[in-house]
């Protein structure tokens, strides 16, 4: 019966002609989930995108219009789904002024996510948060947010001139984790700045640290003034008990959601999800006009419109599915002697993030993030990313019995050939004990837009104690920055630094290599 249905949805046959084909079939008896829509009345009947795309690539419409493909899958070698790559024609509705197909799709999309107002984005969590925070802002205003917040928050900043003050989550030594934003903060705060405009906060963290969205709501509302959540990393949230509840439902005024981080969607897919009273709504929609692609692709909405459409038809096949495996692999995470499966208490627990804190190889070398990664490869591996004492594996409904269990296989073989003990004074790379993602405070002698009009000079690390950073430092993954234009530069971020990269990690945002952009009078 499920092959018959596929078949039916490959043919991109229209309602009428499936119902008719439906109604000739032998095989009317038990139906499916995935079809029971077809015995719906034709009027609620959802016209779903890849399904049109699909039939508007089968048929014999010549591409007078964009892109320059012309649908010709014969022309190029790749196996690209050129078929149903369009642009804005008739019938299928504009992204930027959605008032058929796409209007529909996006009002499902808020009712499976529990939304009074969704978005798609194709232009990944980016866009959507850029939009959310100067859609809620004034240029020039104050806003309050997490230290750990991702750099398109920090471009937001720059872009609407805003001045922020920074909530610094409160960071555990025996796990090396940053933690989750208490609601004790950001009441100080606002207390303390009464002209702040907006809170942003991210959760979950990237290691899957939960903050208490609903208390923090709550207290952020008695000012009347939005509350943003960036719960990129969320996605999955709401669908199965095993996760906590999504940010819409907690009383957050903006959510936005990248499909493909958690959910089986295409990379550069989102949602911005808009609720209550507090964010200005239409202020939002024209910063998404204005910083969106004004050619969306119509592949990347249909990925959306199929992962919303799944969770939605097909939710507990998926997550129970999902769930079931992944709670046997952080079972036998736990019995693991050496390494550790390290989590908070508020947690997502569909990252998997293995320690290797105090731990050396047989051969006395001390184990970090990096090193460890580097053996996880060697089994064929590849990590979501390693940061001074762990690393973390990003799991999805789209992992698979056999992925897990090399997953585990490959930590416990690894497991066997390592000790663990407290490292020494003595140990030659004893520091790196000490390198984490712990947000460090920095002086802010000027904001971001301020750094950005001012003259300076590039010297290397060592020299820049003192001075004010006119570029921004992130370390990518996972893409927060540890330095900010306007900070003055302390020795402590500058050993940091020095030794994330002796350690082999990313550093990006400067300009030149193993300098910093700087202003200001050394120390």
């Amino acid at each position: 019966m499920a092959k018959w249905i596929r078949n039916q949805y490959d043919k991109a046959l229209t309602y009428e002609k499936l119902m008719n084909s439906h109604k000739r079939s032998k095989s009317g008896k038990g139906l499916r989930r995935e079809v029971i829509l077809f015995s719906l009345k034709e009027e609620e009947y959802i016209e779903y995108l890849y399904e049109k795309l699909t039939a508007y690539g089968n048929s014999d419409y010549y591409a007078f219009h964009m892109p320059g493909h012309k649908r010709n899958m014969e022309l190029m070698r790749a196996r690209l789904p050129y078929n149903i790559d369009i642009t804005e024609i008739d019938g299928f509705d504009d992204l930027h002024h959605a008032e058929g197909l796409l209007k529909e799709l996006q009002e499902n999309a808020a009712r499976v996510f529990q939304a009074e107002e969704t978005h798609y984005l194709v232009n990944g969590s980016t866009v959507g948060l850029l939009s959310a925070v100067m859609g809620c802002t004034e240029r020039g205003g104050r806003i309050l947010m997490a230290r750990n917040c991702h750099k398109s928050v920090y471009n937001a900043v720059y872009m609407n001139e805003l001045r922020p003050v920074y909530i610094y989550p409160e960071f555990s030594e025996e796990t090396d984790l940053n933690g989750e934003i208490h609601v004790d903060q950001i009441k100080k705060l606002l207390e303390e700045y009464e002209d702040i405009q907006v809170v942003v906060i991210v959760s979950p963290t990237y290691e899957g640290v939960v903050s208490d969205i609903e208390a923090i709501a709550e207290i952020v509302h008695e000012y009347k003034i939005p509350l943003i959540v960036d719960e990129a990393h969320g996605a999955h949230f709401g669908f199965h008990s095993y996760f906590p509840q999504n940010a819409n439902t907690q009383g957050a005024d903006v959510v936005i959601h990248s499909l493909h981080k958690t959910l089986p969607s295409l990379t550069q897919t989102a949602l911005l999800h808009i609720n209550g009273r507090y964010a200005d709504r239409e202020r939002i929609r024209n910063y998404l006009h204005m910083l969106q692609s004004s050619s969306p692709s119509y592949i990347l909405m249909a990925s959306i419109d199929e992962c919303v459409r799944g969770m939605d038809e097909c939710r507990e096949e998926i997550m129970d599915t999902y769930v079931e495996c992944l709670q046997q692999a952080r079972e036998r995470l736990k019995q693991l002697k050496n390494i550790k499966l390290i989590e908070a208490e508020h947690y997502d627990r569909s990252k998997i993030v293995l320690s290797v804190k105090n731990l050396k190889n047989t051969n006395g070398e001390v184990l970090n993030g990096k090193l460890f990664q580097e053996m996880l490869r060697s089994y064929h591996l590849e990590m979501e990313m390693a940061s001074g004492s762990y690393v973390i594996a990003m799991t999805g409904p789209g992992d698979t019995q056999e992925g897990m269990d090399r997953l585990v296989q490959a930590v416990m073989e690894i497991d066997k050939n390592i000790l663990c003990e407290e490292l020494s004074g003595n140990d030659e790379d004893h520091t790196i004990k000490n390198i984490s993602y712990e947000m460090i405070p920095l002086e802010q002698a000027y904001s971001s837009f301020e750094a950005g009009r001012m003259e300076g000079e590039s010297v290397k690390w060592n020299e820049a104690s003192g001075r004010i950073s006119l570029e921004y430092v992130y370390l990518y993954p996972p893409g927060i920055p540890m330095i900010v234009p306007g900070e003055r530069i302390t020795s402590t971020i500058v050993q940091k630094m020095v030794k994330y990269k002796e350690m082999g990690f990313s550093i990006e945002g400067i300009s030149q290599e193993n300098c910093l952009l700087v202003a200001g009078n050394p120390e």
